[in-house]
């Protein structure tokens, strides 16, 4: 009889810290001599953590729609696809922070129905910050997204603890609790944790638990991510590192995240960049050489004509400073 392979699905709004957990994940089950595999979902057309990503972790890519809604029905295919040919010992899905978690589940669910597999955990990393900015003003359709994915989850993880207070830690952990009262709660600093005891605490999908969860939401609102949109661009040339930081503290609101794969005309190293509401972060990292330069920008109907003047304008520059 073929072996159960166990699926661990990473929800989370956008920026939340899903991918820094994912890296602890793998890193955990490789020290242990287990086989990992990953399907990664993203809105945009290129996966930029996956560019990133450990080339020695078998990847599946489900690009330009949410898992949840326009390419839901390719999810059983793909884990098929991925358990037959990699024979992994275990697979994370790692869903673009607009997914709907129970429409996630219920693919899987789908998927069981011919393939040896066992849902373990869904787990939610939650911005805290942002999360208590969204709780203040108790309206709009991340925040109503965030509940879902919040009430779906079977275990918590409640990141950037850092960026508030004490007290506001304990507000946003009271709204968490009274949204789901049965996950437990794990506070982090970059998703900082002890990960034998998360995965020792695998959830429980039972009848009680999902139908909770179906009365509060009984069918899923596709127009709660449709104002989502997203804009890929690719560079043809390095840009000045400081003129890019420049551009990116300046982003308008309409964008609440970003990320991207870069050369700088300043120096020889390629940058991963990542940005979510306000903050940037850029680490030193060595891809392929086959790897583009590549920037995503997604938000709220934002003017993708002007990201791309400005972009192009960054472009120019660089390769003007380079010439002198």
């Amino acid at each position: 009889m073929e072996p159960i392979t166990p699926i661990y699905i990473l929800s989370g709004f956008l920026g939340s810290g899903k991918t820094t957990l994912l890296t602890r994940l793998i890193a955990h089950w490789k020290e242990r001599g287990l086989k990992p595999a990953v399907i990664m979902n993203e809105i945009g057309e290129v996966n930029i953590d996956g560019l990133a990503a450990d080339s020695d972790v078998p990847t599946s890519e489900m690009l330009s729609g949410c898992i949840c809604c326009t390419i839901r029905s390719n999810l059983p295919s793909e884990l098929a696809m991925l358990i037959k040919r990699e024979q992994p010992d275990v697979i994370v899905i790692e869903a673009t922070g607009i997914a709907n978690p129970m429409e996630i589940l219920d693919a899987t669910a789908e998927a069981s129905l011919y393939m040896r597999i066992d849902v373990r955990q869904m787990i939610t990393v939650i911005d805290s910050a942002h999360l208590l900015t969204l709780h203040a003003e108790q309206k709009g359709k991340t925040y109503r997204l965030m509940q879902e994915q919040i009430r779906a989850a079977t275990l918590l993880v409640l990141n950037k603890t850092d960026r508030i207070n004490e007290q506001e830690q304990g507000v946003v952990k009271s709204v968490v609790q009274r949204w789901n009262p049965h996950a437990p709660i794990l506070s982090t600093v970059k998703c900082e944790l002890d990960i034998q005891a998360a995965l020792a605490t695998d959830g429980d999908f039972g009848d009680i638990r999902l139908s909770s969860i179906e009365r509060s939401h009984p069918a899923h609102d596709h127009d709660s991510h449709e104002h989502v949109m997203s804009y890929t661009y690719y560079f043809s040339h390095p840009v000045n590192s400081v003129a890019f930081e420049r551009f990116v503290a300046n982003l308008p609101r309409d964008v609440y995240r970003a990320k991207g794969i870069l050369s700088f005309s300043d120096t020889n190293s390629r940058f991963l960049f990542q940005y979510a509401f306000r903050e940037s972060d850029y680490m030193k990292i060595t891809p392929p050489e086959s790897v583009p330069d590549v920037a995503v920008f997604i938000g709220e109907h934002f003017h993708k004509s002007e990201l791309k003047q400005q972009l192009q304008s960054l472009e120019r520059n660089g390769c003007n400073a380079e010439e002198a």
